[in-house]
């Protein structure tokens, strides 16, 4: 009898669990991503420097110190479309869709009646609830750059370009201007994670996914409202909204980086507050769908 060809060792479980996260967070990506919502809010979102960049086209430059920050800037230099556009999705058109996907995480499996089909894998609802967040993380980082790509293309078609003239009145070169653009956008995916991470918690207590999703933009809304009361400003450190727009910052020589820090913290803290509530929330949800 010939010897048999010894078998490979057999995947610890670690290695298994591993291996199944990163799957289920392939085919949570794949599945966000296909989805004909995610691209029409992703075309919404384009359309923003868009319009910003026909209207100045057709219409002229803006009267400084009129409309949104940098808006007097696009004629002289295209590349500052996608920062206007970026200033103006922030207060409303980035948290309507960032409140879309994670407000729908959990609930839309639920109402699906998907939810207990996905909860049969062994690593169970904590696995779920990450790759869920992470999904919703990933679409913040694309829901961003969207304006700011978009933005950047229009006004290399509508507009001449050049060397940036940064806040602090220093003029770099149009590669550095674009570096700081990407950190631009990358401080403003940052400052929606935590906002991701209440959209997720709020998915768990329902299987009305719509709810989730309003309740969810409704707070960015008041949460920014109360960042502009006076009144309230002892509570305007804590608001996960109070940095948002802090990234101007990072747009001067040198840049400062104190405000990405200090919003990174903030947004950290919300994480792992709302995570954990959603985590003790979902391990408790009796799961009929």
């Amino acid at each position: 009898m010939g010897l048999e060809t010894p078998a490979g060792p057999a995947p610890r479980p670690a290695e298994a669990v591993d291996s199944g996260t990163l799957s289920l967070l392939g085919s949570e990506l794949l599945t966000l991503f296909r989805r004909r919502r995610t691209w029409a809010m992703i075309g919404a979102l384009a359309l923003i420097p868009i319009l910003i960049g026909i209207a100045l086209r057709l219409a002229g430059p803006a009267p400084s110190g009129r409309g949104p920050a940098f808006l007097s800037q696009i004629t002289e230099n295209g590349l500052f479309v996608g920062m206007t556009a970026l200033v103006v999705a922030i207060p409303l058109f980035l948290p309507l869709t960032i409140g879309v996907v994670a407000g729908d995480s959990i609930a839309g499996e639920a109402s699906h009646g998907t939810l207990r089909y996905l909860l049969i894998a062994p690593a169970g609802r904590v696995r779920l609830l990450l790759v869920k967040y992470a999904a919703a993380a990933a679409f913040c980082a694309a829901a961003t750059l969207t304006v700011v790509i978009a933005g950047t293309l229009v006004g290399l078609v509508l507009f001449p370009i050049g060397p940036i003239t940064l806040l602090s009145g220093v003029t770099v070169s149009i590669a550095e201007g674009l570096l700081r653009f990407l950190a631009v956008a990358a401080y403003v995916t940052v400052s929606l994670l935590g906002m991701s991470a209440i959209g997720l918690f709020l998915s768990t207590l329902t299987t009305v996914p719509v709810g989730a999703m309003a309740a969810t933009a409704i707070l960015a809304v008041v949460s920014q409202i109360m960042d502009a009361l006076p009144q309230l400003e002892t509570l305007h450190p804590w608001l996960f909204t109070h940095y948002w727009l802090g990234f101007g910052d990072l747009l001067r020589e040198p840049p400062v980086w104190d405000s990405f820090v200090d919003n990174a913290v903030l947004q950290a803290g919300y994480v792992v507050v709302f995570g954990a509530l959603a985590v003790g929330r979902f391990l408790t949800k009796d799961v009929l769908s």
